[in-house]
C-alpha cells in the first residue's frame, strides 16, 4: 500500500537568447543549460527506463525555451560550444601536465574529467539523441515515462498585463507551440513567476485563459493555499540568490494545507501548491543540499579556461580561498543527501497517513536549471531520489496528471493575488527601477488589439508573403517577447541590469518599426526580414488571438 504521491515538477525556462549575444549573456547561456542539465536530463530518464524505473518526472518546457531548443542555428551553435569546452580542457591538461607541484596534478586530473564529460554530452547530443532534444521528450513523453507541460509563450508576468486579450494570445500561442513540438494537447501549465491574478469587475481571472486554452492544471506555492504569515527571510540557491526576500504577510490562514489539490472556483482548473519543507531542502541556500561544501563552486571559474575547478568548500569561504573540487567527494554527498531524501518524502507522507487516515500528497517544483547547472550534482541526485523511492519506499511517484486522475480535488477555493518573489507580491517585477517598462507594454498591448481588429483578414495572400501580414505577424511576436517576465526580473537582481534594458528597448523599437508600418501602409521589405530573421520564434503566430472580438 501507497503511504501517498511524491510530484516532481520542474520549470524548465530561458529568456529568449538567440541571435542576442553570447557572452557573458546570450546564446552561452543557452548552450550551458544544454549542456549541464538538459541533456544530463534526457540521459537519467533513459537510464532509469533500462532499470525499469519511469521517471514520471512534470516538466513543463516554457514555450519559447522549446523554439530555442528546437532552433537550428542555436543547435549548430551548441556543438561549436562544445568543441570549444573540450580544446579549452584539452589545452588545460597541456598546461597542467608540463608542472610537478601536487595542485597542478589535481588541476590535471580535473581537465582530464572535464574533456570526458564534454565530450561524452557531444556523443549524447549528435548520436544518442540524434541532435534533437525536443524530439527526444516528446518520444519520452509518449512512451510514459514523463509528462511534459507548457506555460505562457514568452513567460509573461500575467497580472500586469492589462489587457485580456494579451493574456489570451500568451497562453493560446503557448497551447499551440506545445502542439506543433509535442504532437498533443497539455493539461498543465505553469504560471511564469507562480504570478497569479484572481478576476474583478474588470478583468477575468488568469484561469479563464488557462481553461479556454484547455489547460486543467497549474501549480502554486504553499502560502498562496495555506495562508498565515511567512516570517523567515528565506535566501534561495541559484539565480534567485541575489534578491532580498521580504516576508510574507497579512494573509489569514486558510485551514488548508498543500497535501491535496483544489479546484478553482470560477472554472474547472485544478491547482497544486508546493510541500514548502521538501522545498526547503533543496533550494534554501542556508540549509539545502545544493549547499553542502564538497559540491562544485559555480561562481569561480578558471582565469584562462573558464573551466570549474573549486568547490563550494564553505558558504563563508571567499572566491579567492575556494579549494580545489573532488568529483568523487561531490559523488558521495550525491549519495548521502538522496538517502536523506527519500526518507524525508516517505516520513512526511507516512505522518500524513496516520493523522489523518488517507494517504496525502507532496509536490514540489524547482527550476529545472537549478540541476546540473547552478548545483552541477543535481541531476544524478534527482536519479538518486526517483531510484531509492521506487526501490526501497512506499511513496507513488506520479506525475501531475496521473495523480489528479486518481485523486481529483474534493473542494473548490479562491486564490489570492500572489507570486513566489519578494513579500508573495508583485516587487520583483514592480519597482522603482522598473515602472518605466509597464507603461511602455500597456501602450503596446493597446496597439495591438487596435491594430489586429483593423487589418483582420486582410492582406492574407497564397503564398504568405503580403508585407502587411509579415508586418502584422512580426509585430505579435515582438510584442510577446516584449511582455517576457525576464527583463523586469534580471533588471531587479541585477545579475544583468544593462542587457535586459538592452534587449527590452530592442523589442520595443522593433515592434515600433513594425506597427509604424501598418498604421502608414509603407512597408520595407528589407526591414521586415532582417527583424523576421532575429526573432524567428512562433512560426505559426496568430496575430488575431491578440483581439477577443
Amino acid at each position: 500500500m501507497s503511504v501517498g504521491s511524491f510530484i516532481l515538477m520542474l520549470h524548465s525556462h530561458l529568456p529568449y537568447y538567440r541571435k542576442a549575444g553570447m557572452w557573458p549573456f546570450g546564446e552561452e547561456s543557452v548552450y550551458e543549460c544544454i549542456a549541464e542539465t538538459y541533456i544530463p536530463l534526457l540521459n537519467i530518464i533513459d537510464e532509469l527506463n533500462s532499470e525499469g524505473i519511469k521517471a514520471n518526472i512534470t516538466l513543463g518546457i516554457t514555450p519559447v525555451l522549446a523554439e530555442q531548443l528546437a532552433d537550428e542555428h542555436l543547435n549548430k551553435g551548441f556543438v561549436k560550444f562544445l568543441d570549444d569546452r573540450i580544446e579549452a580542457a584539452r589545452l588545460d591538461e597541456k598546461r597542467f601536465a608540463t608542472r610537478t607541484d601536487d595542485k597542478s596534478a589535481r588541476y590535471l586530473q580535473l581537465a582530464r574529467f572535464y574533456k570526458q564529460w564534454f565530450s561524452g554530452i557531444k556523443s549524447d547530443y549528435l548520436e544518442r539523441w540524434q541532435s534533437d532534444i525536443i524530439g527526444t521528450l516528446r518520444r519520452f513523453q509518449d512512451q510514459g515515462l514523463i509528462e511534459i507541460t507548457t506555460s505562457a509563450a514568452t513567460h509573461c508576468f500575467s497580472p500586469l498585463l492589462e489587457t485580456d486579450s494579451s493574456l489570451h494570445a500568451q497562453f493560446k500561442t503557448g497551447v499551440e507551440a506545445y502542439k506543433r513540438h509535442f504532437g498533443r494537447a497539455p493539461q498543465g501549465a505553469w504560471l511564469p513567476e507562480c504570478a497569479y491574478r484572481p478576476g474583478d469587475n474588470s478583468r477575468s481571472g488568469i484561469e479563464r485563459w488557462l481553461y479556454e486554452a484547455g489547460i486543467k492544471y497549474f501549480f502554486t506555492e504553499s502560502f498562496v493555499i495555506e495562508g498565515g504569515q511567512k516570517t523567515e527571510l528565506r535566501r534561495a540557491f541559484g539565480p534567485y540568490g541575489s534578491i532580498e526576500y521580504l516576508p510574507v504577510s497579512n494573509m489569514k490562514e486558510t485551514g488548508l494545507d498543500t497535501y491535496e489539490a483544489y479546484w478553482l472556483k470560477d472554472y474547472p482548473v485544478s491547482v497544486l501548491a508546493r510541500h514548502e519543507q521538501a522545498g526547503f531542502q533543496v533550494w534554501s541556500a542556508d540549509h539545502g543540499y545544493p549547499g553542502d561544501g564538497n559540491y562544485r563552486e559555480f561562481h569561480k571559474k578558471d582565469d584562462v579556461s573558464g573551466l570549474h575547478f573549486w568547490k563550494l568548500t564553505s558558504k563563508k569561504t571567499d572566491l579567492g580561498d575556494k579549494e580545489i573540487y573532488s568529483p568523487e567527494a561531490a559523488l558521495q554527498r550525491v549519495h548521502e543527501n538522496s538517502d536523506h531524501y527519500a526518507a524525508f518524502i516517505q516520513q512526511q507522507l507516512t505522518d500524513y497517513l496516520k493523522a489523518h487516515g488517507q494517504p496525502g500528497l507532496i509536490m514540489v517544483s524547482f527550476d529545472t536549471e537549478l540541476f546540473g547547472h547552478w548545483w552541477f550534482e543535481g541531476i544524478i541526485w534527482i536519479k538518486e531520489v526517483i531510484r531509492k523511492l521506487k526501490t526501497y519506499t512506499a511513496v507513488k511517484m506520479q506525475t501531475a496528471s496521473e495523480y489528479l486522475a486518481e485523486n481529483p480535488p474534493r473542494q473548490a477555493i479562491s486564490l489570492p493575488e500572489s507570486s513566489w518573489g519578494s513579500g508573495g507580491h508583485w516587487q520583483v517585477w514592480l519597482n522603482n527601477e522598473t515602472e518605466w517598462m509597464w507603461p511602455i507594454i500597456h501602450d503596446a498591448e493597446k496597439t495591438m488589439e487596435s491594430l489586429v481588429n483593423t487589418h483582420s483578414g486582410n492582406g492574407n495572400s497564397k503564398n504568405g508573403n503580403n508585407l502587411s501580414k509579415r508586418a502584422l505577424d512580426q509585430a505579435a511576436r515582438e510584442l510577446l517577447l516584449l511582455e517576457s517576465s525576464d527583463w523586469p526580473f534580471l533588471v531587479t537582481t541585477g545579475q544583468a541590469k544593462d542587457y535586459a534594458i538592452e534587449r527590452f528597448n530592442a523589442h520595443k523599437d522593433r515592434f515600433k518599426t513594425l506597427t509604424d508600418m501598418l498604421k502608414s501602409g509603407r512597408y520595407e521589405e528589407s526591414a521586415i526580414a532582417e527583424i523576421e530573421n532575429t526573432d524567428n520564434c512562433f512560426p505559426d503566430i496568430k496575430p488575431e488571438y491578440f483581439s477577443l472580438n
